[in-house]
């Protein structure tokens, strides 16, 4: 009987760390229209960062380029995802493609515009909901979720966290080279 109970533990137990999703699991739309598939980034430290052209935390574009420039090559990646969630988005993706790349020079990944809260979120946000304490939840436009090479959230970082902060730079660190 306890080898029957024994089984049926490993069972369940293994049956259920196989179901839960990682950041790995979804697909989200490009900016272009292709399907980004987030797999990709297995073994890479992404930065997911909701994004807004007219807002007043939009000069952190510069930033995160900055950020994706000198980490790429170490298995960084910056993901933007805009979003009009907070009515500061400009109305279509091709001119928040130009806006981002003429204005900053952007050449990180963007994904098309996004719902990221409410009952319409993208399944990846839903997930990052069903994840994450309430409170790490987007409640304005850069909001930045810090995943881990195995797909799991590591950290999240308010709007006001710049992209230059030592203390976040030296978390990205971590997560890259540890």
């Amino acid at each position: 009987m306890r080898i029957l109970i024994l089984v049926f533990c490993f069972m369940f137990f293994n049956s259920s760390q196989s179901t839960s999703q990682t950041f790995h699991d979804f697909n989200i739309e490009s900016i272009t229209g292709d399907k980004i598939d987030l797999s990709q980034y297995k073994d890479k430290v992404v930065l997911l960062v909701n994004t807004a052209s007219k807002c007043g935390f939009t000069p952190q574009y510069a930033g995160l380029q900055k950020l994706y420039d000198r980490y790429k090559a170490d298995g960084f990646v910056v993901l933007g995802v805009p979003s009009n969630d907070f009515n500061q988005e400009l109305g279509n993706d091709a001119d928040v493609k130009d806006f981002c790349e003429i204005r900053y020079g952007v050449n990180f990944p963007l994904t098309s515009i996004q719902k990221i809260k409410g009952s319409d979120a993208h399944p990846l946000y839903k997930w990052i909901s069903s994840e994450a304490s309430v409170i790490a939840q987007p409640r304005w436009n850069f909001h930045k979720f810090l995943i881990g090479k195995n797909g799991e959230i590591l950290n999240w970082f308010s709007s006001m966290t710049s992209p230059s902060s030592t203390g976040f730079i030296t978390q990205i660190e971590d997560a890259i080279f540890n």
